[in-house]
């Protein structure tokens, strides 16, 4: 069983950045993917990065490519997203999500946390 929390969603400016965080609860990290996905009103809930806790790779979403960047601090058990030039598109529910490396399904879900970006 893997738990997740986010934390840092807000209210900010266009152009502005944020940081978000997900604090995971696992017996063996190692072994999982994780990611965020994010939804907006009246919209489907949508990939936007994932990383491998071992390697260490990620990848993005096209319109997330270049402002956001996803980390993962193992000694933590936290995965962050590095949010900038945050755009009024960019508002929506962001949601941490883990599933074990070779599952095609995201088996795991934090409660999501608010981004609004205001122009």
């Amino acid at each position: 069983q893997v738990h997740l929390v986010e934390s840092g969603g807000g209210l900010v400016q266009v152009g502005d950045s944020l940081r978000l965080s997900c604090a995971a609860s696992a017996r063996t990290f190692s072994n999982y993917v994780m990611a965020w996905f994010r939804q907006a009103p009246g919209k489907e809930r949508e990939f936007v990065t994932a990383i491998t806790w071992s390697a260490g790779s990620a990848n993005y979403a096209d319109s997330v490519k270049g402002r956001f960047t996803i980390s993962r601090d193992n000694a933590k058990n936290t995965v962050y997203l590095q949010m900038m030039s945050l755009k009024p598109e960019d508002t929506a529910v962001y949601y941490c999500a883990a599933r074990s490396i070779g599952s095609g399904d995201y088996n795991y879900w934090g409660q999501g946390t608010q981004v609004t970006v205001s122009s």
